[in-house]
């Protein structure tokens, strides 16, 4: 058997991809005694995802790493837009040509709208050099030797009380396996063993492509001009109507056209036995971007398979799965990183509160019940957003059955001063701005929601937004994430007008354990009178105030703007920012309302 001291852990974490990681910093934070083990002997060396929506980045806020992850992140008038080419380079029409592009991820004309969603900014940041940030910040909360990398799980079991999952451990390098007993286990590995252990089934397509990606130094910067584009989309008769290839800035010092590291992306059927031949995959890559003597120096190839599926089950019995093992996409919509990442927030908070015994058990339920519609949702999305390249395809003139040569003949008639030129490109620029559901999608990352769980549900309906996939619409109904808004840190006595002027969102009144009523200054005795009678353990809810006299107040209105209430009202938040309850005014009846809300939130 191993040496490692310690074999028990109040929560076991399987896997140490983003999610994984993630959860363990939130849990380290929180005082509760997590253990990683990843089969994998350093932080992935892969690019994978790479965009960081904004929810993510208030989340790793929270986590204290947003900074050192815009650090990492391209300047801003470098990334915030996608273009569709049919390639890089060639002697004549087509080729060599820009067939379209958008504003994406919050830039352009969408800068105002992000910034006034949020208190976070996009990032844009790949794997591999996100992980090791992670595992950094994982080993300074939880402690080095609780983060185990080179060591897989091989079973998972549970006693014979059902009061812990046992997990059996393999050390990959001393080679010893050791058992752990664990009251949780959030499995965050990708899919590849816990969901099977478990024998949890997913549903939907699989075995759509084999995408191939290849991680590699190249200088494009005779084709690419020093311009904001991150991703390319080319689109060329070898597509079958679709795309033919995407290209991603790597970075990781400069950008535009003189990056150095780039993501070349080319997808094969899965009977093709030229996936796995490295350098029929290049002269494909050279081929979709028009270069045929381009030089490729290789630092990694991966495959990941193109599908949308969905875990039939999120919890089972003392296991959570999350992140890929939870549900799998296209990455088209960049939301696959980012959904693991706020799956483990949703569910941190929970176990927080039942190992402390702040909440039953049976408030880890509402796990699965918030977080698998999420995650059906944005499946189907990304499956739609795949789509929409082919779209922009079809208007083109591309299709499945047509030769190469015809392929190219249909494109260049885009470029004809003609009628039927004209009627293509006007075509071709509607199905381009279709995309914006993909590149634009605030509704879609800011605006999900719960209609049951852990909250209490007011009757009134949910916004209906223009276009519910880009327009967000902040709001308090429960379920809804909390509306962010500036406020103004009162100034000290004794300080000087505006000497010690300090802003923040109202995101950080929120407490990261327990639940939290933010109330008007105002009206803050009578709910504080409230909140204690509602709080048995005087542990569970937390006051806090905004306006004159209290240490936050509302300058500009604009909290008073998207509350949703009177001055009297009350809104109870939980730990990771969803409004849990909301009272629009103060009534006699308001304190045992907020004593049953409380007690229907952590299921007590």
């Amino acid at each position: 058997m191993s040496s490692h001291p310690r074999r028990s852990a109040d929560v076991l974490i399987v896997g140490g991809g983003p999610a994984g990681l993630s959860a363990a910093v939130l849990l380290g934070l929180r005082g509760v005694d997590a253990l990683l083990v990843e089969r994998h002997p350093e932080a992935s060396r892969l690019p994978r995802a790479h965009l960081l929506n904004q929810r993510t980045m208030e989340i790793f806020t929270e986590m204290g790493v947003a900074d050192a992850v815009h650090r990492l992140s391209p300047p801003e008038d470098r990334w915030h837009k996608v273009a569709w080419h049919t390639t890089l380079a060639g002697n004549a029409v087509p080729f060599g040509q820009v067939v379209g592009e958008l504003p994406a991820w919050g830039g352009g004309p969408d800068a105002e709208r992000y910034a006034a969603a949020s208190p976070a900014r996009y990032a844009n940041v790949p794997q591999l050099r996100l992980d090791p940030l992670l595992r950094t910040r994982a080993e300074e909360v939880c402690g080095a030797e609780r983060i185990r990398f080179h060591h897989e799980l091989t079973h998972l079991s549970k006693d014979d009380s059902g009061e812990y999952a046992v997990a059996t451990v393999q050390d990959r390098d001393g080679g010893d396996s050791y058992e752990v007993h664990a009251r949780y286990v959030i499995a965050a590995d990708g899919g590849r063993l816990c969901a099977d252990l478990l024998g949890i089934e997913m549903d939907g397509p699989t075995g759509l492509l084999d995408m191939v990606t290849v991680h590699a130094t190249m200088d494009l910067s005779k084709w690419i001009s020093d311009d904001e584009v991150l991703l390319r989309y080319f689109l060329a008769p070898q597509g079958r109507g679709s795309f033919s290839g995407v290209l991603c800035a790597m970075g990781p010092d400069r950008w535009g056209g003189d990056s150095t590291e780039w993501a070349a992306h080319v997808g094969y059927r899965t009977d093709d036995p030229d996936r796995y031949d490295q350098a029929a995959v290049l002269d494909r890559i050279r081929h979709v971007l028009g270069l045929p003597g381009l030089e490729i120096e290789v630092h990694a190839v991966s495959h990941w398979e193109f599908e949308g599926v969905v875990a039939r089950r999120q919890r089972q019995g003392r296991v959570f799965l999350a992140g890929n093992a939870a549900h799998r996409h296209p990455p088209t919509g960049g939301l696959g990183l980012n959904t693991a990442v706020q799956d483990v927030q949703n569910l941190v908070w929970k176990l927080d509160a039942v190992l402390s015994g702040r909440a039953a058990d049976a408030l880890l339920d509402t796990y699965e019940t918030e977080r698998r519609p999420v995650g059906e949702f944005n499946v189907r999305h990304c499956l739609s957003n795949a789509g929409g390249h082919g779209r922009i395809a079809a208007a083109l003139g591309l299709r499945v059955e047509q030769s190469e040569t015809e392929g190219w003949d249909a494109v260049t008639e885009w470029f004809a001063d003609t009628p039927a030129g004209a009627a293509k490109r006007a075509a071709v620029a509607e199905a381009v701005e279709s995309n914006a559901d993909d590149y634009s999608q605030l509704g879609v990352e800011l605006g999900y929601h719960y209609e049951t769980g852990a909250l209490v549900p007011d009757g009134s309906p949910a916004p209906q937004p223009r276009n519910p996939l880009r327009d967000y619409v902040p709001t308090t109904r429960p379920g809804h994430h909390l509306p962010h808004a500036w406020l103004l840190r009162a100034e000290p006595r004794g300080a000087e007008p505006g000497e010690a002027e300090t802003f923040a969102s109202v995101h950080q009144l929120v407490a990261s354990r327990g639940l939290t009523l933010l109330v008007d200054a105002g009206h803050a005795a009578r709910w504080s009178a409230a909140a204690l009678a509602a709080d048995t353990t005087g542990s569970l809810v937390q006051v806090r105030a905004v306006g004159p006299g209290a240490e936050w107040t509302d300058p500009d209105g604009a909290w008073a703007a998207v509350r949703e209430l009177g001055d009297d009202g009350a809104l109870l938040v939980r730990p990771d920012r969803h409004v849990a309850w909301r009272a629009p005014d103060w009534t006699e009846a308001r304190p045992e309302e907020l004593r049953r809300a409380v007690s229907a939130v952590l299921a007590l």
